[in-house]
């Protein structure tokens, strides 16, 4: 419980913030560093980080999810926002909410999705500035963003308006993440996730070898499983590509910062999960994760 009042400090982005977000994104200039006391970016890293991730109770959740598509970022990043009490905000999810509601945005996301395309930094900072005002008039405090920042330009925006406390980059075998994503499936009438690949891969160039079970939906929703439009072999390796271009040097952003943290997933959520916990030091939550489930 010490862990959990601890959250909630009042620090979280304010509503003030979020506009100065927008502003300095549409005007195409990053803001000047806020009082948290962060230097300007650097191409050059500095020395190697000595990272030691503090313990909960001593601050605030406000961390950000790194990986490649298909990683389980959101898998993650929503057992620990249940285990922690605060939001877990997927800009991916943002983007299919709208898609759904048919809004202003609905048919240029529908192109740009479809063709395995980046969503521009415009959409993005305008569907999570919406999401940040909601959160904020309800009172939440502290976040775990999935999704956000993707470049190095948006990493120095989210620096200007708010401390992150932590960046988790997700990291797994390439081979896995195609064969991962091609096995995703979504229930038509309840909207569940699922993932019918049975992954058996065996150890390569020094990689260790990795097995994940599938993860089926209950018997009512087999007939009624379809794939993503995107989800093809062609758009998931372009996706990769992408995501390997444009947004791993914002790894080495929060890496010459000293908040990055990489956690090599050693197979699916039975393997991972417990390993996770300790590395975050949260040990003492490990009782909680059927609640997490």
């Amino acid at each position: 419980m010490a862990a959990l009042t601890r959250l909630s400090k009042p620090s979280f982005t304010s509503l003030s913030s979020v506009s100065r977000i927008s502003r300095c994104l549409y005007s195409g200039i990053a803001p000047e560093p806020s009082s948290h006391g962060a230097s300007p970016y650097s191409p050059r890293l500095g020395p190697k980080p000595n990272l030691s991730v503090k313990d909960p109770k001593d601050r605030n959740v406000q961390w950000v999810f790194l990986g490649s598509p298909g990683v389980g970022k959101g898998t993650y990043a929503s057992r620990l926002s249940n285990l922690l009490g605060v939001p877990h905000i997927a800009t991916g999810d943002l983007v299919r909410e709208e898609l759904a509601a048919s809004g202003p945005l609905s048919k240029e996301l529908s192109e740009i999705v479809n063709q395995g395309k980046l969503v521009s930094d415009e959409i993005i900072i305008s569907l999570l500035s919406k999401r940040l005002e909601a959160g904020g008039a309800k009172g939440e405090l502290g976040f775990i963003l999935d999704g956000f920042p993707r470049t190095i330009r948006q990493a120095e925006i989210l620096e200007g308006v708010t401390e992150i406390d932590l960046v988790l980059n997700l990291k797994l075998r390439e081979d896995v993440l195609v064969e991962k994503c091609l096995g995703r499936r979504m229930c038509s009438q309840c909207g569940g996730n699922f993932n019918v690949a049975s992954i058996n891969v065996k150890d390569s160039n020094g990689s260790p070898p990795i097995s994940m079970a599938p993860l089926l939906p209950p018997p009512h929703c087999m007939s009624k499983l379809v794939t993503r439009a995107d989800d093809t072999e062609e758009v998931v390796k372009h996706r990769i590509h992408v995501y390997n271009e444009k947004s791993r040097p914002v790894e080495e952003f929060y890496r010459s910062r000293g908040k990055l943290l990489e956690f090599d997933l050693p197979g699916g959520i039975p393997e991972s999960w417990p390993k996770l916990l300790e590395v975050l030091n949260l040990d003492e939550y490990k009782e909680k994760q059927s609640a997490a489930a």
